[in-house]
């Protein structure tokens, strides 16, 4: 049974959703796709299963979660 999912993250301007996004893209590899709507990242995903569906999502949320906080802190630093 194949499985799909659409995670929608929204942030508070589009430079940091653009950043959040150039980081998560590069780590699509077929599994999933990222993109980007103004202020909101976007990710689309299918899977065989539910399982492999959620170890992607699992994966691309922590992903998400460490660019977040690494554009957060890049912009305390300037």
């Amino acid at each position: 049974m194949k499985s799909r999912a659409t995670l929608s993250l929204q942030f508070k301007d589009d430079a940091e959703a653009s950043a959040v996004a150039s980081a998560l893209k590069i780590d699509d590899g077929g599994f999933i796709e990222t993109e980007l709507k103004g202020k909101e990242v976007v990710a689309s995903a299918e899977a065989k299963d539910p399982m492999a569906l959620l170890h992607t999502l699992d994966d691309w949320l922590a992903c998400a979660t460490t660019a977040e906080k690494a554009v957060k802190e890049s912009r305390r630093a300037r």
